[in-house]
């Protein structure tokens, strides 16, 4: 399939023993990012790279053994607060690339890290703030 985007980065899901035998792919633009799902019918959720907040990376024992991780993702957006790019290779180089224009996306449009924080998001908890007082 065509890929009718301008993009940074690109990568497949990949499967058993690091072969992107996947029909997920990824897309990094300069200012989204694209993932693209399905084969006969074709989905594709983006969000814009300046509500990125958090990002973390998860490594495998099986991932570690083929050159792969995972890179979950928090973003400000309702529709998609999370987003795990799952089993891609050079998982470090991917995470450099992303700060990269995720800086760069929030300097165009003057927004700076503390401006997304503010109203939680579904994922967002502390530990202790979600207890029941058995007085009320």
């Amino acid at each position: 399939m065509k890929i009718d985007y301008d993009y940074i980065w690109t990568d497949k899901k990949r499967t058993l023993f690091g072969l992107p035998l996947s029909f997920t792919r990824y897309i990094l633009t300069e200012k989204k990012f694209i993932t693209r799902t399905g084969f006969f019918t074709v989905q594709e959720e983006e969000f814009d790279l300046y509500k990125v907040y958090d990002k973390k990376l998860v490594l495998t024992m099986g991932q570690r053994m083929f050159g792969c991780g995972t890179v979950i993702i928090y973003v400000r957006n309702n529709d998609i607060p999370v987003t795990e790019v799952k089993s891609i290779t050079a998982p470090r180089e991917f995470m450099k690339l992303l700060d990269e224009y995720i800086e760069k996306a929030r300097d165009q449009y003057n927004i700076r890290g503390r401006d997304l924080y503010g109203t939680p998001m579904p994922h967002d908890h502390h530990d202790g703030d979600f207890f029941m007082d058995n007085n009320e």
